[in-house]
């Protein structure tokens, strides 16, 4: 059940998560990315289905995710590779990143139905605010949770209603703005964390993403969050590797290494 392998998935805090587009560089590397990632340290992925019109991506993602859509990869082609993935032998849970066009274009009921036959745990949709998502969560069910996320600048009374109806794990943004990396952690996150994990139902994870670049970075958001999100650095690294699937390889024992052993 998805709630389940999610809720095992953070046995080992803090839970290391990348993310990565299906599509790029192109739609086989990706999928062999996607495994070398599950199999080399990652703890969930976040499975990106491209859009064309992006509001929460930077411009690494952006462009990742231009080439993916001109690679021809559609929903069907990203539940083809969750598929494939599982017949790999990818057991960790999978959760798909994506806007909400491509997911009411197919129909909510077709997109349940779809996304746990292809074996997704979960889903994320950064443009359906959760006032807006009653239709989708009803669609989805009880067990296949639409992961919230929570930003900084949200108000305290937002805050309180989006955490106390949270799913699976609650995603933070670290930052104001959209995806990539930056140089240092936000001097503010601490305290976010702090009011946050105050306000959620006890044992609901706080996973940081946005702004995470390196193995020393995630180790500091690390020691206070319960899983960190690798983004925007995953996708360049993929990107500009001669070998795409070496190179996840590569990262995720580095991410993972630098997590062992120091969370909150």
């Amino acid at each position: 059940m998805p709630l389940a392998e999610i809720k095992l998935a953070f046995q080992r805090k803090p839970a290391f998560m990348p993310y990565l587009p299906v599509g790029y560089p192109t739609l086989a590397d990706s999928i062999d990315a996607l495994e070398a990632l599950g199999k080399n340290g990652a703890d969930l992925i976040e499975v990106g289905i491209p859009f064309s019109d992006p509001l929460a991506d930077g411009p690494v993602i952006q462009q990742a995710t231009h080439t993916a859509l001109e690679n021809g990869v559609t929903l069907g082609s990203v539940f083809d590779a969750l598929r494939e993935l599982r017949r790999r032998g990818v057991a960790i849970p999978l959760i798909l990143m994506g806007y909400y066009n491509p997911i009411f274009r197919r129909g909510l009921e077709a997109f349940r139905r779809d996304a746990l036959a292809a074996g997704a745990d979960g889903v994320i949709v950064p443009d359906l605010p959760p006032e807006e998502s009653g239709e989708l969560e009803q669609a989805l069910g009880g067990d296949f949770p639409c992961i919230r996320m929570l930003a900084p600048t949200t108000s305290a009374d937002r805050a309180q209603k989006i955490c106390a109806s949270a799913k699976g794990f609650l995603y933070l943004v670290s930052v104001t703005g959209v995806t990539g990396a930056r140089d240092k952690v936000s001097a503010g996150l601490p305290e976010f964390i702090a009011r946050v994990r105050g306000a959620v139902p006890q044992g609901l994870p706080l996973c940081v993403g946005f702004g995470i670049a390196s193995p020393a970075q995630a180790a500091e958001v690390g020691r206070i969050a319960d899983g960190v999100i690798v983004g925007s650095a995953c996708v360049r690294a993929l990107g500009e590797a001669q070998q795409p699937k070496l190179a996840a390889a590569n990262l995720a024992r580095a991410f993972r290494a630098a997590l062992k052993g120091i969370g909150p």
